[in-house]
């Protein structure tokens, strides 16, 4: 009878339908000397949860954590700062286009449109052989009148 009960706890354990006190029960009888042979796969199993529950462990725990300090950020914050003085310092130094007397700007802005000019000239004369294309599609135009005069006669003769 016994050994019957211990076969219905070992299914209902397996299915995981089992209360703790029949789990102690299953371990009990694990536990001691005699098993049924069939049964001996198993003994292993609740021995190990025995000697497993017994187990403490005994090494402090820190509750304190200690913190490593990271000494990549402080290259990147001191790029950063660098950066920022760098930008700063030319921003303060670059005082861009005041002149102060009116002559000397007059001629600066001269010298600047004269240069802007140039550029420009240049541009121009390198489009230049536009004006021959425009010259070549007007010639195109007096074979449209070569083509028109020739549909004339040849309707004229049908």
């Amino acid at each position: 009878m016994v050994l019957n009960n211990i076969e219905k706890l070992l299914e209902k354990y397996e299915n995981g339908e089992t209360t703790l006190q029949e789990e102690q029960v299953l371990k009990n009888y694990f536990l001691q000397g005699t098993v049924a042979p069939h049964l001996e796969v198993y003994k292993p199993m609740f021995t190990y949860f025995m000697v497993n529950q017994q187990e403490q462990f005994t090494k402090d725990v820190p509750l304190k954590t200690t913190r490593k300090f990271n000494y990549k950020w402080i290259s990147v914050a001191a790029v950063a700062v660098l950066m920022l003085g760098v930008y700063f310092k030319m921003a303060s130094t670059n005082n861009l286009g005041t002149i102060k007397d009116p002559e000397m700007a007059f001629k600066e802005v001269s010298k600047s449109l004269e240069m802007i000019s140039k550029s420009l000239n240049k541009g121009t004369a390198t489009v230049g052989y536009l004006n021959e294309i425009d010259k070549g599609t007007a010639t195109l135009g007096y074979l449209n009148e070569i083509e028109n005069t020739t549909q004339i006669i040849f309707k004229s003769n049908n």
